[in-house]
């Protein structure tokens, strides 16, 4: 029995002493891993993980990378490779297109024809052209202060006066045809574009393509509004008002289609604002130009024989071949790309940024179509990340058929830190509790001033995408993109605030 015992006694040492080794094989193996994988892989993967658990995520599609801007070493991930619909952090892509195929000093210029003779006593036989290159800033309000919208068309205006034209036998033709006629990017809703922030691009862009619409607002709640008028007047607008006093503030709709002068408005605006303005999209940039130039002239004293007219209503030769037998008259240049760019970014302009898209094709091969310009950007793109899986359909990310990943993020945002015009690119990122969209982003934490990032908001989907400098003196290029949560935005905000922190933090 004492054998049996002694015997039992040894086999029970045994085992303990192999759990005691397998224990310190184990440790040893951790802190193996743990110096040849940074401890900031291990903090930052543990917040993306503990980020991606919480409940209201659970419906959710989650997306995220972290990588180092020097080696290329992937930090942390989550779903990598998933695409999804990043919102606003789109215009990354057209901007560092841009910036890579333009320069930062691209800029737009709109040309002035004369079409037929112009005679001695300053009266021009013939019509007037207006070329335009997507020059954005023309009439823009984040160019011109309220009430100064048309001062770049006075002195167009006056200029034409001291070149001698004093009589316009004629009409104004504005002629943006060489950015197609497109009207609004694959993807957009309908529900979208009759609104400001759903402005399509245009060859000839005005006023931010803004239509504002003018209403009187009643001190009780279930009375219909009545409508004023707009700004600018259109000629031949047909809108129906359906906008009703009740709730608070504004949540009123415009809906229309591009091109269509048919308009209507649904939706509140709350009891008591008096006279309010609701801010839609123009439905034909082109023709307004026109209009808004012919009104003006005829103040300024020149008469201008016809009514204005757009060329999207002529049947029209190719451009090169039209503006062959016209005489240039004068050239003006618009605001550079590194102006343009800033906005887009900084304030998150989807008109910019559909602009700015249509400057790639535009600048690079003179057809400033959607369609050119996603395929020229692509194509750079082409070779120099991953672009399986990588679908863009518009410049500002309004679109739901956009479909990014946070990897597709990460490769281009890592490629630009070596590119010739990445100061540029990254001066027009928001900061992190300082700047922009992110200027209440990780306000009082470790993140304020240490993040340059672009934001993404829409229904159901919030996205961040840019650079972190950690406090270790590392850059971190990272993505975060969510679709479909089950909570608020402002609570997803705060939940993303803690990987942020986190990679700022981390060694």
């Amino acid at each position: 029995m004492a054998e049996i015992l002694q015997a039992e006694k040894t086999e029970l040492y045994s085992m303990i002493h192999f759990k005691q080794m397998s224990r310190i094989f184990i440790t040893g193996l951790v802190l193996f891993f743990a110096g040849n994988f940074s401890f900031s892989q291990n903090t930052i993967q543990t917040a993306i993980d503990a980020f991606s658990s919480n409940a209201y995520f659970a419906n959710a599609s989650i997306g995220f990378m972290a990588m180092d801007c020097s080696t290329g070493q992937i930090l942390a991930s989550k779903n990598p490779n998933l695409a999804l619909s990043p919102a606003s952090t789109t215009k990354l892509f057209a901007t560092a297109t841009a910036f890579q195929l333009l320069g930062k000093n691209y800029a737009p210029q709109t040309r002035i024809y004369l079409e037929g003779e112009l005679s001695k006593d300053g009266t021009l036989n013939g019509n007037l052209w207006i070329r335009g290159g997507g020059d954005v800033a023309l009439g823009s309000r984040y160019y011109n202060g309220e009430g100064r919208e048309n001062e770049f068309l006075e002195k167009w205006a006056d200029t034409l006066i001291k070149l001698g034209i004093k009589k316009i036998n004629g009409a104004i033709v504005a002629d943006g045809s060489e950015f197609g006629y497109e009207g609004a990017p694959d993807g957009w809703n309908w529900g979208d574009m009759g609104n400001y922030y759903g402005a399509g691009a245009s060859g000839l862009p005005i006023y931010d393509n803004m239509l504002r619409y003018h209403f009187q607002v009643g001190a009780k709640s279930g009375s219909k509004t009545s409508f004023l008028g707009t700004t600018p007047q259109v000629e031949g607008l047909k809108y129906a008002n359906y906008i009703q006093t009740g709730g608070s503030g504004d949540n009123s709709y415009i809906y229309g289609a591009p091109y269509s002068l048919d308009r209507f408005g649904t939706g509140t605006l709350g009891a008591g604002l008096g006279r309010f303005t609701v801010k839609g999209s123009l439905p034909d940039s082109e023709l307004s130009f026109s209009q808004e130039f012919t009104r003006v002239l005829k103040i300024k004293g020149i008469e201008v024989k016809e009514t204005a007219r757009a060329a999207r209503n002529l049947s029209l030769l190719p451009a090169a071949t039209r503006y062959a037998t016209m005489k240039l008259f004068f050239t003006y240049k618009g605001k550079t790309l590194n102006s343009i760019a800033w906005w887009t970014n900084m304030k998150s302009v989807n008109l910019f940024a559909e602009e700015v898209l249509c400057w790639i094709g535009y600048g690079t091969s003179g057809n400033g179509s959607i369609d050119n310009s996603i395929a020229r950007m692509m194509s750079y793109w082409s070779g120099k990340i991953n672009t399986i899986g990588l679908y863009i359909t518009d410049g500002s990310g309004l679109s739901r058929s956009n479909a990014i990943s946070a990897s597709h993020f990460c490769e281009m945002l890592k490629y630009m830190t070596t590119a010739k015009e990445f100061d540029a690119f990254y001066a027009t990122l928001p900061v992190a509790g300082v700047s922009g969209t992110l200027s209440s982003v990780c306000k009082n934490q470790p993140g304020e001033g240490k993040i340059h990032a672009k934001s993404g908001t829409m229904k159901r989907i919030k996205a961040y995408s840019g650079y972190v400098e950690t406090n270790s003196g590392k850059r971190i290029c990272f993505s975060l993109i969510i679709n479909n949560f089950n909570c608020s935005s402002e609570y997803t905000v705060e939940q993303m605030e803690k990987v942020f922190n986190t990679m700022v933090l981390s060694e």
